[in-house]
C-alpha cells in the first residue's frame, strides 16, 4: 500500500508546476477576454472554469510528456525541444480555442454544422488571434522553463529562483 500512495504523492507533485502555470497563465487570458468582450453581452469564462482547465491542462502535459512523440530532440539544443512542444501546444490550443466558440454557437444555433456556419460568420477573428498570441507567448515561456528544468535539474532551479535550499539527501 505504500507504493501506491508514495506514487499517488509523486504525481500529484508533479502537477503542482504546470497546473500553477496553467492557473496563472488561463487567468491572465480570461482577464484580457473579459477586458475585449466588455460590452458585447458574450458572458466570460468564470474563475471556477478556468481553474478546472488548469487542472486538466497541468495533468495533459505530465501526460504528453510521457509520449515519445513530444520529447523528440533530448539530445540536441534546447530550442530544437522548445519550439517541438511549442508548435504541437500551440496548435492543440487554437483547436481547443476554436472548439470552445464552436460550443457556444452550436448551442445557439441548435446544431454543430449550422454553429460553425454561424462561427465563420460571427466570429470577431482579431479578438480570437489575440487570444492565441497571448496563449503561444504563454506556451513559449512554459516550454522553455520545462526544458531548462529537465535539462539543469529541479533542486538546482528551485535553489536559483528561491534562494538557498537545503542540498538534497544522498
Amino acid at each position: 500500500m505504500s507504493k501506491v500512495s508514495d506514487k499517488i504523492k509523486e504525481e500529484l507533485l508533479a502537477m503542482i508546476p504546470p497546473t500553477i502555470f496553467f492557473f496563472v497563465a488561463l487567468h491572465v487570458v480570461a482577464l484580457v477576454r473579459v477586458l475585449m468582450l466588455k460590452g458585447t453581452g458574450i458572458a466570460p469564462t468564470t474563475s471556477a472554469a478556468v481553474t478546472i482547465a488548469a487542472l486538466v491542462l497541468g495533468k495533459s502535459v505530465l501526460l504528453a510528456d510521457m509520449l515519445p512523440m513530444i520529447n523528440r530532440f533530448p539530445e540536441k539544443p534546447l530550442i530544437y525541444n522548445v519550439t517541438w512542444k511549442t508548435v504541437i501546444y500551440v496548435v492543440v490550443a487554437g483547436f481547443v480555442h476554436y472548439l470552445e466558440h464552436l460550443y457556444d454557437f452550436a448551442r445557439q444555433a441548435g446544431g454543430i454544422v449550422a454553429g460553425n456556419e454561424k462561427l465563420l460568420a460571427e466570429i470577431v477573428w482579431p479578438h480570437f488571434w489575440a487570444i492565441q498570441i497571448i496563449l503561444l507567448v504563454l506556451i513559449v515561456m512554459y516550454c522553455t522553463m520545462h526544458e531548462l528544468t529537465r535539462v539543469i535539474g529541479r533542486e538546482k532551479v528551485l535553489r536559483i529562483f528561491f534562494g538557498p535550499m537545503p542540498a538534497p539527501p544522498v
